[in-house]
């Protein structure tokens, strides 16, 4: 479902390369990061965004922004940008949930969805994941995915008996 010239990028960091501490649990202040689409298909009404970490330890991915209401012809958001409509993330929240991965569980993937839909989603603001899913059931014109990484390493900074004098 990739139509031919859609694609999602970020300023902030590459396909597939490492999400900013800026924009994690790891820095105060932190922001959701910028994001960049070409012109999506013809008959294109808005854009939807879902961002999802499928390694979290937790029986579904873990959902960290659920955004729609995009103009296609916008062509970004802004680095920290409210959005014009957002749902409810993992944390029951209407806003970027913040990178926060469990120290020392390895990379985390976090997966940016951009879908082009054939109508205006009418869903009232705070819609979870499962309202905006079924909504955009056959009214997807194409979809574009961009994936960030992020670690939070162990903590270098244990206890170690054989360091006493």
């Amino acid at each position: 479902m990739h139509a031919s010239g859609f694609r999602l990028r970020s300023a902030a960091f590459a396909d597939g390369e490492t999400l900013d501490p800026s924009f994690t649990a790891d820095e105060e202040d932190a922001v959701a990061p910028p994001l960049e689409w070409t012109d999506p298909p013809a008959g294109t009404k808005e854009l939807v965004l879902i961002v999802e970490d499928p390694d979290a330890p937790a029986p579904k991915p873990l959902c960290h922004w659920l955004v729609w209401g995009l103009a296609a012809q916008r062509g970004k958001l802004l680095e920290g940008e409210t959005p014009p409509k957002t749902g409810r993330n993992s944390a029951r929240k209407n806003e970027w949930l913040l990178p926060d991965p469990p120290t020392g569980h390895g990379p985390h993937d976090y997966v940016f969805q951009l879908y082009a839909t054939d109508r205006a989603l009418d869903l009232a603001a705070g819609a979870g994941r499962t309202a905006i899913v079924e909504a955009l059931e056959g009214h997807v014109l194409a979809a574009a995915v961009l994936t960030a990484q992020y670690t939070r390493a162990a903590d270098d900074d244990t206890f170690d008996e054989d360091d006493q004098d």
